[in-house]
């Protein structure tokens, strides 16, 4: 934190509304969190942070408010769900399709029988294109 007049008086809420803000990506430097960022829209959504914690609103309220307004991505560590779940398993996924799809065309092109040898018309034809 930057600045020193963020802060809110009471201790207990400054430290939770640090432990909020430490779970908030700063959507400019994106691997820091707002607690550790000093970018502007980092200042600012510390400031929201800290007007809902005046409040009296619960973690879990302000955090949903956050992903209500700035999407999944505001957190540092995302929630357990189906999305994460495909987000991380589809390049797995891909590659297994992709390895079977290939096995499967190999093998099929194996069980083919050999072509036939070229006819005699079919051979002069090739020498005279060479």
């Amino acid at each position: 934190m930057d600045d020193p007049t963020e802060m809110l008086s009471d201790p207990r809420a400054e430290a939770r509304a640090e432990a909020i803000g430490a779970q908030l990506r700063c959507l400019v430097c994106q691997n820091e969190s707002i607690e550790d960022s000093s970018a502007g829209l980092a200042r600012d959504l510390r400031r929201v942070v800290r007007e809902h914690v005046a409040k009296g609103e619960n973690s879990q309220q302000i955090m949903d408010w956050m992903v209500s307004r700035y999407g999944n991505f505001i957190r540092l560590r995302p929630t357990f769900s189906f999305g994460t779940v495909l987000l991380w398993g589809m390049p797995v996924l891909a590659l297994l399709l992709g390895s079977g799809a290939a096995f499967l065309f190999y093998r099929r092109r194996a069980s083919l029988p050999p072509p036939p040898p070229l006819t005699a018309e079919e051979e002069a034809r090739l020498a005279s294109l060479t």
